[in-house]
């Protein structure tokens, strides 16, 4: 336990053979329970993860054996005295017998959480790149009651993301200013950072059922949060990389994960501006879009017209410039108040 509160860790892992040991190895003593989910690897991901578990649940003091570490069952928690939970096994492999991506892996693990009715459940990658040492600075926010989802933040600081490819940086910066619109947290950056924790509080109320299974996992979720009034907290963190290979195919990433952002987007202003509650910022951003979509078809027709026809580019491109300029401020204006609804429900944790 970490502050009398139990704390489970989610790793996902796909071909981390010779990283995903060593994880479970090096994950903090208070850590209760670690959800190792093999997502049908091709490699000996599976093997380890096995050998790894039957090591650290074999040591673990005053736990009997049991039969079901490797199956897909409930294992029902040991009540102890004071109240709290302690496991039989301190290590749960799960093995996926279908490829379901690391979101997928992840609702699984959260499943299993929410099962066990623990109080934070945190996710690391099998890949080795989050550090261990700094879990506490992710569950210190939700202990003390300052958010509900905490989420590491490597933009933040030069130096921080002196690992990062410039590519990488690019497409995350995209990212960010995307999931941001989406979302409504206008302070979070880094959306695609997997290291994170969350309240069950949170978790049992977010919908993770319905959330996404591609690795646009995170900017879902925070869409998801976001809607339910839920807070959260940017941690700085360094951009650590090493051996791994990245199985991520940017171009189709980017694309993908934008065409559910904006899906979501959507979702939200419903959800939140209109059924919850009302806000006109929803109109706003409606008519704001519809306006700016009317203005640059009226330029493009403009300027069909004065090649096919050679007519006048003047009145119709005022018409289109105004229409333009009209719409931009609808939405920023919708922008603000999204910003000033939002705005304390985030925090961030710069040290």
């Amino acid at each position: 336990m970490y502050r009398d509160h139990t704390i489970g860790v989610v790793v996902p892992a796909y071909n981390e053979a010779g990283f995903v040991g060593e994880v479970i190895d090096t994950m903090p003593d208070y850590v209760d329970r670690m959800y190792v989910i093999d997502d049908c690897s091709t490699d000996d991901t599976w093997t380890e993860i096995q050998e790894y578990a039957a090591k650290v649940n074999d040591s673990a003091p005053e736990t009997e054996p049991d039969s079901e570490t490797f199956s897909f069952r409930e294992e029902t928690p040991e009540p102890i005295s004071d109240g709290g939970t302690v496991f039989a096994n301190r290590v749960v492999p799960i093995q996926h017998e279908e490829n379901r991506g690391v979101g997928g892996a992840l609702k699984t693990g959260y499943r299993r959480a929410l099962e066990d009715e623990v109080d934070i459940t945190a996710v690391m990658g099998g890949d080795g790149q989050m550090d261990p040492d700094i879990l506490d600075r992710f569950l210190d926010p939700i202990i003390e009651g300052d958010a509900d989802y905490t989420k590491g933040n490597r933009l933040l600081y030069r130096e921080f993301r002196e690992g990062m490819s410039k590519w990488r940086f690019f497409g995350n910066s995209i990212l960010t200013f995307l999931t941001k619109v989406a979302s409504g947290y206008w302070k979070m950056m880094d959306p695609q950072n997997g290291y994170t924790a969350i309240s069950q509080y949170a978790l049992e109320n977010v919908g993770i059922e319905n959330m996404y299974e591609y690795y646009g996992y995170c900017n879902d979720l925070l869409v998801k949060l976001n809607a339910k009034g839920m807070r959260i907290a940017d941690v700085a963190m360094p951009a650590v990389y090493g051996d791994e290979e990245s199985s991520i195919k940017y171009s189709a990433y980017i694309r993908k994960v934008s065409g559910m952002l904006l899906a979501n987007f959507l979702w939200r202003l419903k959800v939140k501006y209109l059924i919850l509650d009302f806000h006109p910022l929803a109109l706003f951003y409606v008519f704001g879009a519809l306006t700016t979509l009317v203005s640059l078809l009226g330029a493009g027709w403009s300027v069909y017209a004065k090649l096919a026809w050679g007519d006048s580019l003047f009145l119709r491109g005022s018409i289109s410039l105004m229409l333009f300029m009209t719409g931009s401020l609808f939405l920023m204006f919708a922008m603000l108040f999204d910003m000033r609804v939002n705005e304390s429900k985030e925090i961030q944790i710069r040290e």
